[in-house]
């Protein structure tokens, strides 16, 4: 059977082509580490694949979301207890003012640190974030939470206390259906900052005693008030707590997701050096034998045989 010299050098081309395109194709996997250059050479793993970096970037959303929630509300929780600190050294205050053996230099005396008690929670109260959001109240960031309002005189009125944020809550995702509230309010600090602020305008009276019925019931307030308050603060501190941990060990199942997810893409993706070499090797043995086969059909003629 006779072929011809152009159906004879199409093949050629055609082998060679085949097996410079393989060499090629497993040189660049090689070099990626990678058996799947484009979506068509496994399209059912690159769907796979496409699912799973899917669900990876979901739950790297939940991590990062976690982590920034938990120093939100560890910054929280440090100034809770700031406050907590505060309204114990003006418990202490109260429970020494309720003596009745206290001379009038002696309550006056107490003015001072029950006013600079007073200042520090009204300040830790309206505390602002790195961004300048106010972080006790609620949702109304841009609003103080506590306001102090002083009516002009003469005579002026002593300051009173008011909550100007709200109650709601700043939910973040950081599961799947699961949110955490980021934020805490402070509802119910300024029943304690009027009742203080009862207590030090009855202390700064010229004769005042601690057995006067009118000013030991606004110092007994005073106690009640700051109770009720060191028990809400104490509240919040306990919850942020609780969350914190609850935020700790679904970062904990994150993070297993995130590597089973890992392997999962890496044995999908991942090109198995072995298999690759051996295809190499022989691609360019199956070159070299076209080379060979095209080189000695080339130098064969009719009149050699002859």
């Amino acid at each position: 059977m006779r072929i011809a010299t152009s159906q004879f050098q199409a093949s050629m081309n055609t082998s060679l082509g085949l097996n410079q395109e393989g060499i090629s194709r497993l040189t660049q996997q090689m070099a990626s580490g990678n058996r799947l250059l484009v979506p068509s050479d496994d399209p059912i793993a690159n769907v796979r694949i496409s699912r799973l970096l899917r669900e990876e970037s979901i739950v790297s959303q939940y991590r990062d979301n976690i982590a920034a929630v938990k120093i939100r509300l560890s910054h929280n929780e440090t100034y809770l207890q700031s406050m907590v600190n505060d309204l114990n050294e003006a418990r202490d205050i109260m429970v020494l003012a309720l003596d009745a053996h206290n001379t009038p230099k002696d309550l006056q005396a107490m003015i001072a640190p029950l006013r600079s008690l007073q200042d520090s929670l009204y300040y830790n109260g309206n505390t602002k974030d790195q961004e300048g959001k106010y972080i006790f109240s609620g949702t109304l960031t841009d609003k103080a939470p506590i306001t102090k309002t002083v009516t002009a005189g003469p005579p002026a009125s002593p300051p009173s206390y008011s909550f100007t944020g709200n109650t709601a809550k700043q939910n973040v995702v950081i599961g799947n259906g699961i949110t955490q509230a980021a934020n805490v309010d402070v509802k119910g600090l300024e029943t304690v900052l009027n009742t203080m602020e009862d207590a030090i305008q009855k202390l700064m009276l010229p004769s005042v005693s601690s057995t006067d019925p009118t000013t030991r019931g606004a110092l007994t307030n005073n106690l009640l008030a700051i109770d009720d308050a060191m028990d809400l603060l104490a509240g919040h501190i306990a919850e942020l707590g609780g969350a914190q941990n609850v935020m700790g060990t679904l970062a904990d199942n994150h993070a297993n997701v995130s590597i089973s997810n890992r392997t999962a893409i890496n044995d999908l993706s991942q090109l198995d050096y072995g298999i690759a070499a051996t295809d190499l090797n022989g691609y360019n043995m199956a070159l070299q034998a076209t080379y060979k086969a095209y080189t000695k059909i080339s130098d064969m003629s009719l009149f050699k045989l002859l």
